[in-house]
This record gives C-alpha cells, structure tokens and sequence, in this order.
C-alpha cells in the first residue's frame, strides 16, 4: 500500500515537476515537433496525470484512461507529432516524477524504503497503461488515415 503521503506530495508539487517535464523536452535535441506544441498543452497533459494521480492509482479506471489516452494518441498524430516523441514525453513525466520523490529524502527506513519501492511499481504499471493507451490512439489515426488515402 502506498502511503497517501507520498501521493499528496506529488500532487501538491504537480507545477513544480511539469515545470522540469517541460524544460527537458524544450531542452532535448530529439524532441523536435514536441518541443513545438504550446507550453499550455504540455502543461494541461502533465498536471492532468500529476494532479489526478492518487485517483488513478487507487481506483482502476481503465475505460476512462483508454479514452483518455487514445484521444491523445489520436491528437498527437493529427498534429504531427512523431509516436515517438509522444511516448518520450510521458516517459519524461514519470521520470521527473520519481526524481522529485527521491529528492525529498524519503526512504530512510525500511518502511519507507518500501513504500518508495511499491510506488514506482504502481507508478510504473500506471505508464505502461499510458503507453499502452497512446499507441493505440496514435496508431488507430494513422491506420485511418492510411485508409482515406487508399
């Protein structure tokens, strides 16, 4: 069981660890079209995750997380942003997010060892559902759009 404590601390600092999402992908030579799209769209996207994570994790709600998800597959297709630079963005977001909690200095018992481990793990399985999510979006588009040139 993950302590609420370490979910509220991500969420409470849901603008400090986007605000690292977004400078990395500004930064990142290999993220030509993302860096491109509107600071507010990569806002929105990742404090939609950071903010909403505790639901999320608690609360296995795969249908609204596909239809979330593949729509932003299918958005970031239409706008031409490359799969995978898609799925780095959200890599970035986890990444960001683990760093953030190591940071803090949990982790000094056992105890919270533990719970720093059973958080990545969710953490973890929550993203590759992401991914998962995304690529079907994203490739459904494209075989549509395949489709209509055919």
């Amino acid at each position: 069981m993950i302590p609420r404590t370490l979910i509220q601390m991500i969420e409470d600092h849901s603008e400090q660890i986007t605000s690292r999402v977004i400078r990395q992908i500004r930064q990142d030579p290999e993220m030509i079209h993302a860096r491109t799209l509107p600071e507010w769209d990569l806002r929105d996207r990742a404090t939609e995750v950071l903010k909403n994570l505790g639901r999320w994790l608690s609360t296995r709600q795969e249908e609204e997380l596909a239809k979330r998800y593949e729509w932003l597959g299918r958005l970031r297709f239409e706008e031409a942003v490359p799969l995978h630079e898609t799925v780095r963005c959200i890599q970035l977001l986890k990444d960001k997010m683990l760093d953030f909690v190591r940071e803090q200095g949990i982790g000094q018992t056992p105890v919270e060892l533990y719970a720093e481990e059973e958080l990545e793990h969710r953490v973890g399985l929550f993203f590759d559902d992401l991914v998962y999510h995304v690529v079907r979006g994203y490739e459904g588009a494209l075989r549509k759009a395949a489709h209509m040139v055919a």
